[in-house]
């Protein structure tokens, strides 16, 4: 397997849900660069588990442990290692799981990839704990990004069939985005926030979960970055999208709204600001060609709703190859997409540093 992507800006994950640690490597940041650790736990606790009854009781305090790369306060331009530690492991929970494939999850998968090698605890290689290392690096990119003027940020766009307003695509405020980091569920109609946590309640309460959508928007980023076919900006973070576990759908701009349009109402039509080219619609979300063309780069992807429920569900018990009845236990969230949200905002980051290298 690889567990390593990049081009200009290389990372590289590693650990289980229930080892000792998770972590990642960074190869390729600036030397020099002041990292504000303080902004970097916001967006560690942003994603972090525990919370409250929307997520799952599994308590992580999630701090990264800086081992290499940076010095006083500074990158030191050479690989940047950091490990999370895992304190809160209830690894019992999962001692049916190394025969009883849970469906939904990599169980199955995992065995036939690794010939069952692979540690089923908790899922393992497989879990969204591994998310944790990816926003610890995205949380340095942001930074790194913030000071050329870029900035990125995302809401829940939807909640089963709840449905927020989406961004005004050629209108988007900094401040807007910055604002939504702050929230328990970042929402641009906040109105709908009991009725989700409702939703969200629930589906807990039944033993089930639920799924949505978040919208993500990048400000700030010069026309001209990305490149056609293999390293577009859209395939650049459809790559990074699909590494982050419930995701099942990207789409950019208006996306498969798209098809529904004649070409005339598809067209994003270009005028003058000043000397700034902007398009009157931003239906293309940002991107042409795989180039960005100066709008806001705007997506949305689709989160899966969690796998772990608590329902008796069909499934096969793979050592003694039978068919079985299987309930699953342990804590688990009966819905995921708040907790990805800061996720997709550094996934995003790592994709658009790499994408930019020194062209900035």
């Amino acid at each position: 397997m690889s567990g390593v992507w990049g081009n200009n800006i290389k990372i590289s994950i590693f650990g289980e849900s229930h080892g000792n640690a998770i972590g990642i490597n960074i190869d390729g940041l600036p030397s020099g660069f002041e990292i504000d650790m303080d902004k970097i736990l916001l967006e560690m606790e942003r994603r972090a588990p525990g919370k409250n009854q929307l997520s799952t009781s599994r308590k992580e305090a999630d701090l990264p442990e800086i081992l290499s790369g940076f010095f006083e306060g500074k990158t030191t331009g050479t690989p940047l290692c950091a490990i999370i530690r895992n304190s809160d492991t209830r690894s019992k929970d999962y001692s049916k799981t190394k025969d009883f494939m849970r469906p939904g999850h990599a169980d199955f998968t995992g065995y036939k990839r690794y010939s069952g090698f692979n540690d089923y605890r908790g899922g393992g290689h497989f879990s969204g704990r591994i998310t944790a290392p990816l926003v610890f690096a995205g949380a340095i990119c942001k930074q790194i990004l913030e000071e050329k003027g870029i900035v990125i940020g995302a809401h829940i766009s939807s909640i089963k069939d709840i449905e927020d307003e989406k961004f005004n695509s050629i209108n988007i405020s900094k401040e807007g985005l910055l604002e939504l980091r702050k929230k328990e569920l970042p929402l641009i109609n906040t109105s709908l926030e009991e009725k989700i946590k409702h939703t969200i309640m629930q589906a807990k309460y039944d033993g089930n979960s639920v799924g949505g959508t978040i919208e993500c928007a990048v400000l700030g980023i010069k026309p001209g970055i990305g490149n056609p076919f293999f390293d577009s900006v859209e395939s650049t973070l459809a790559h990074l999208m699909f590494s982050v576990p419930a995701v099942k759908g990207i789409e950019f701009g208006k996306g498969f709204e798209m098809t529904k349009l004649f070409g005339s109402e598809a067209n994003d039509e270009y005028y003058y600001q000043g000397d700034l080219v902007k398009t009157k619609t931003n239906n293309n979300g940002g991107i042409l060609g795989g180039i960005s063309n100066g709008m806001p780069i705007v997506f949305k992807v689709a989160v899966k709703p969690t796998a772990s429920i608590l329902k008796e569900q069909n499934t096969i018990d793979i050592k003694n190859k039978k068919d079985v009845k299987f309930r699953i236990e342990g804590r688990h969230d009966p819905c995921i997409v708040q907790r990805a949200v800061p996720v997709i905002e550094a996934v995003t980051a790592i994709g658009i540093l790499d994408l930019i290298g020194g062209r900035y």
